[in-house]
Formats: structure tokens, sequence, C-alpha cells
């Protein structure tokens, strides 16, 4: 028998092995080097995510909004723990029983179809937005360059926002804020109802988001919420403190309604918070602003920012401890690793500055609010 001869026996027998695993391998990625060959070309993406992928995933949330709880919740689980076991059991007759080799191809061959074609169908369910219309191009709004009292003059402007509505939201008996977070999930369908009037591009399923009922796991890999492309549901951490939970809502209602990139989502978000008009929306809302602009001010002067941050009511000031007292119990290799892995996927996705592209919504909220900032004041 010649060589040639033992390698396609030797081919043919792996392939038996476990032919359904080759199958969708050889399927998922052609179609993600496809999709990375075509993602620069933006009719083509623009069609995809806004003609086929949009009204899909309208369809997706009509029906998941039937169920209370998280459908994307329960399919992770099922998903992780059927990986899980399938792991053990494998490792378990990698030991005890014969053909070590032949197991070892199949769990390998196995997990691989199951992470390609997880990743396929993302790119087709959700990589797509990143290469069509931006929210910047679809509402017309401008981003350019701010200047340092602009950035100051917004930062002010957010500041008093934050004390204001601070004084009108319910509170503990230690100051801290404490509202029902059952009652934010309950109305947050009502929250892009204003917005959707000045940008028909954020329209969108009124449907509510759902908590997770696992949030700590989210919070141990630094996750306050999640859109799950393949379900259509906007998904919420309840563990963390609730100052910055509607905001949270809203940024992942959001990416329901097709806002794809991070500093834009964290931009809508604020707008249809505040358009919305209710107290605890709006409180989250300017504290997620404020948080944005305040670091930016920081780097910009700190001696600006100082006074900035002297002005915070007592309440506020409580809500900011709150929330970094809660996150710093997390600050373990587990989350270097998530914020680490999410970094370089926003960075796969063009979004060139990682995780620190979450600051760039500051040049949103200055170019935005900058008038209202100074009509305010009394100088417009």
């Amino acid at each position: 028998m010649s060589t040639e001869t033992r390698k396609r026996r030797g081919l043919a027998e792996l392939y038996r092995l476990c032919p359904a695993a080759h199958i969708i391998a050889m399927i998922s990625a052609p179609v993600i080097a496809l999709h990375l060959l075509l993602r620069g070309n933006y009719a083509l993406m623009q069609a995809m995510s806004q003609k086929v992928i949009r009204p899909l995933h309208r369809l997706m949330a009509a029906f998941a909004s039937k169920f209370e709880f998280s459908l994307a919740e329960l399919l992770i689980g099922i998903f992780a723990a059927c990986t899980a076991g399938y792991i053990l059991v494998t490792l378990v007759l990698l030991i005890a029983r014969p053909g070590r080799l032949k197991r070892l191809y199949t769990l390998v061959l196995r997990l691989l179809a199951a992470g390609l074609t997880g990743y396929a169908l993302f790119c087709l369910m959700w990589g797509t937005y990143y290469y069509g219309d931006s929210f910047l191009d679809a509402s017309g709004l401008e981003s350019g360059e701010i200047s340092a009292e602009q950035l100051e003059t917004v930062t002010v402007y957010f500041a008093d926002l934050l004390n204001q509505y601070g004084r009108e939201v319910e509170r503990d008996e230690n100051g801290q804020y404490a509202a029902d977070l059952a009652a934010l999930l309950a109305r947050s369908d009502e929250v892009f109802k204003a917005v959707e009037q000045e940008f028909p591009c954020l329209e969108g399923p009124d449907i509510r988001a759902k908590g997770v009922h696992f949030s700590r796991v989210m919070s141990y890999l630094d996750f306050t919420g999640f859109f799950f492309p393949f379900t259509a549901e906007a998904n919420v951490n309840t563990d963390f403190p609730g100052a910055l939970f509607a905001s949270t809502i809203a940024h992942e209602l959001s990416h329901q309604r097709g806002v794809a990139r991070e500093q834009e989502a964290n931009f809508t978000a604020v707008l249809a918070c505040l358009e919305y008009g209710d107290a605890d929306y709006c409180y989250s809302a300017c504290l997620l602003a404020y948080t944005h602009l305040g670091n930016a001010l920081y780097s910009a002067d700190p001696g600006a920012w100082q006074e900035v941050y002297r002005g915070l009511s007592d309440g506020v000031l409580t809500d900011l401890a709150a929330s970094q007292e809660y996150w710093a119990q997390f600050e373990t290799p587990v989350q270097s690793v998530s914020n680490t892995v999410y970094e370089g996927f926003l960075q796969s996705y063009d979004q060139k500055l990682g995780m620190r592209s979450y600051g760039a919504c500051v040049d949103l909220l200055v170019n935005y609010y900058y008038d209202t900032a100074l009509a305010h004041f009394g100088f417009a």
C-alpha cells in the first residue's frame, strides 16, 4: 500500500469519527472568511444589516418578549452545561478506555465546529452592523473636535442636572439610590418612544429589557448588560448598584435598535433617557454622561474637574462611592481576561480604541448638548 493511499484512508477514518462536525466546520469557516473579505463593502453590509438582519431581529424580539425570563440566559446556560458535561465525560473516557487519540480528536473537532458555527452566526447576525451606517451617519449629527471650554461647560451642565434629579429619586437610610429595579425594567418599553420622533433611525420594537438571574457571574466578567443577537434581547445585570441601572437598560435597548458601536450606544442611552423624562432614567443618564465627561475633563484639566466634583451633592457622591466599592471586589484575573477578550473583540470590528472607544461618546455629548448647556446657564 502506497503512502498516499494510507494518508487517504487515514483521513477517511478521521472523517468517519464525526462526519457532522467536519461538515459544520467546513461550512462555517468559509462563511467567516467571506464575511471578513466582504465586510469592507459598505453597500452590501448596509443592505444586509438594514434589509435582512434588522427586520429579523424585530421578529425575534417580538417572539422573545412573550417570555418573562431571558431566553438568552437560558440558551447560554444550556450550552455551557452541555459543553462542560461533554468535556468532562470525554476526559473520563480518555482515562478509562482505549482509543484516546480518536476521542481527543473528536472532542477538539466538535468544540472547534461549535466555536466556528457560533462565530459565523455572530458575523451574520451582528457583525454586519459595524460596517453599514453608524448612528452618526444615519442621524446626521456632527461629532467634530471640541475645546476644553466646551467640555467643561457641558460637564458642569450635567453635574447640575445630576444634582437636580438626584433630589427627585428614592434613596435608602444611607442616602444611596434605592429605586425598584423591577419597576425600571417594567417601564423600559417606553424609553425610546420620545427620541424616535427626533431620530427615526432609532425606531424599533417597544419591548422591555430583561434582568439576568445569574447577574453575579456577569459582574465577575465586568459586564453590566449585553445584547444577544440570536434572540434579539436586551439583558441587564441586576446585581450592581442601581444608580446606573436605567441607563444600562437604555444602552442595551440601543443595541436592540441597531446601534452597534459602544460609544454611540452610550450617547443614545443618555439621549433617550433624558427625552423620556422619567426622574430615575434621567438621573441614571446624567450619571452616565457625567462619568464619561468627568473622566475626559480630568485628563484635560484636573483643576476644573476638581471644581466640578466639589459641587456634586452628597447623594451623588454616595452613589459614585457605592459603585466604585462594588466593582472593586471584582478586580480579579478573571475580570482582566474578560476585559482583554472583549477589547480584542471591539478592535476586531475596527473600533480601534477598543474599550477606550467608550470615551468617544464625549464628543457626541459635547457637540449635541453644548448649546443647551449655554442656554441652561443663561448665555444663549
